[in-house]
């Protein structure tokens, strides 16, 4: 291992703290970008599919190029949101634990802002920050960011519309000699546009294997559904992938509570992630899914940002996502770090049009799942009924009188014979008669 990535240029100590990490083998990412950042002086710009080490790709040459013997701030990482800079920021601290001296800081906003400013005053080389928090550290006078070498744009395309109106302030606290070195999984126009205005004309573009180094391992699959089936065939897929986790998304904040509440009451260990929620409950959710106290995640696009946990063995795309680049970063979520993975898109007859579109621009294949039979789905729906009974807590309040008389009525049946009546009385609850045909449906 140490000889495949010592082979890149990166020192004893980053090899050491790579060798404790068990990161074996550099990807095509790494093993491109690592000796260019190291040795050349020009603005870069790495395009690699989410998931395939980007991050390493550049925070490994930052620790190694920042002169630890200087307390100013050399290097800012730049990242949409303050989950992914959270995850940068505990990604290089294990990088850098046995570089002496180093000292890197997260500054980003949803959290307060004075301890940020205390943890400034101290010798610090690298920033990992939110555009939006870094321009209020600067207005406050609480950075220098005048002997800063490196600026990082790390998922670029997620934050395009926040660097327009951000980056023109940043960019004029920096030297005049810096290189910009911007990191994004797609490269649409508004880019393209990024790029052409603040990178120097001399820029180096990198890029992994765009067809196929970020869907390996994932497989792109989609099922056809009748809208008033649509939360039926979702419960049938999850109850599928009991035990796993997974993440869930949707296109709106109220979409992502409705179908959260769906879960809660069906009894799924799951939890919601969307923008409006406080900082705080952000921050517990996320820490819930990874240590694996919850299994389920309902988020929408940008609030799923920087998740990087690797046993996430599906996802699935409740609504069809409105870009490609949303699509790359919600698939990229499974399947990391060499895993095997699912990326599963529920459609309506009238979305699946698009799906050769998704194919043509990914370069990728979709094959189409297999939709449970009607008979399935009402057997799942039982099945869901009773987890909700074994889950229900029992209601104390109730009066030992009351409790004495139900136990009597049932006293003479067998756990079988009871629960044999439970489903028969589910099923005739549960009846509606159609006039030409009858069948049973189950409520939801």
């Amino acid at each position: 291992m140490s000889k495949q990535f010592s082979s890149l240029g990166i020192s004893a100590p980053i090899l050491k703290a790579l060798g404790e990490l068990n990161i074996v083998e550099p990807t095509e990412i790494q093993q491109k970008t690592i000796p260019l950042l190291l040795a050349e002086t020009q603005d870069v710009v790495g395009l690699a599919k989410t998931g395939t080490g980007k991050t390493a790709a550049f925070g490994l040459p930052l620790l190694q190029l920042v002169d630890t013997e200087s307390p100013v701030v050399q290097a800012v990482i730049l990242v949409p949101t303050r989950e992914l800079g959270q995850q940068i920021f505990r990604n290089l601290e294990d990088f850098g634990k046995h570089i002496p001296n180093i000292s890197i800081a997260s500054v980003c906003g949803g959290i307060p802002i004075k301890p940020q400013i205390e943890r400034l005053t101290q010798p610090t080389q690298i920033v990992v920050a939110t555009p939006g928090r870094l321009i209020d550290l600067i207005q406050r006078k609480a950075i220098d960011l005048k002997q800063t070498s490196y600026l990082v744009l790390d998922e670029a395309d997620e934050m395009v519309s926040i660097l327009k109106e951000s980056l023109d302030e940043i960019i004029a606290e920096l030297p005049k000699k810096h290189r910009t070195l911007l990191f994004s999984a797609t490269l649409p126009g508004t880019i393209k546009q990024l790029i052409q205005n603040y990178l120097n004309k001399n820029v180096v573009q990198v890029s992994a294997n765009m067809e196929t180094a970020g869907n390996q391992g994932i497989d792109h699959e989609y099922i056809v559904v009748d809208p008033i089936e649509k939360l039926d065939v979702l419960m049938h897929f999850l109850n599928s992938k009991e035990g796993e986790r997974g993440i869930i998304f949707c296109k709106t904040k109220a979409a992502v509570n409705k179908l959260a509440k769906n879960l809660a009451i069906n009894r799924f260990s799951s939890g919601a992630l969307h923008g409006s929620l406080s900082q705080g409950i952000r921050d517990r959710i996320m820490e819930q899914f990874r240590e694996g106290h919850i299994n389920i995640l309902v988020a929408t696009d940008l609030a799923a940002r920087g998740i990087d946990v690797k046993e996430i063995s599906y996802v699935v795309n409740y609504h069809l996502p409105d870009t490609y680049e949303n699509y790359v970063h919600r698939s990229g979520r499974t399947a990391r770090a060499g895993a095997k993975g699912l990326s599963l898109t529920v459609l309506q007859e009238e979305e699946v049009a698009e799906i050769p579109e998704f194919e043509a621009e990914l370069g990728i294949k979709f094959t189409q799942f297999q939709k449970p039979s009607a008979l399935s789905l009402e057997e799942n729906n039982m099945l869901l009924w009773a987890k909700q009974i074994f889950k229900t807590k029992p209601n104390h309040d109730m009066s030992s009188d009351l409790k004495t008389k139900v136990k009597t009525v049932f006293h003479h049946l067998t756990k079988d014979e009871l629960i044999e009546k439970l489903m028969a009385s589910y099923v005739l609850q549960n009846k509606v008669e159609v006039t030409e045909k009858p069948v049973k449906k189950f409520k939801k």
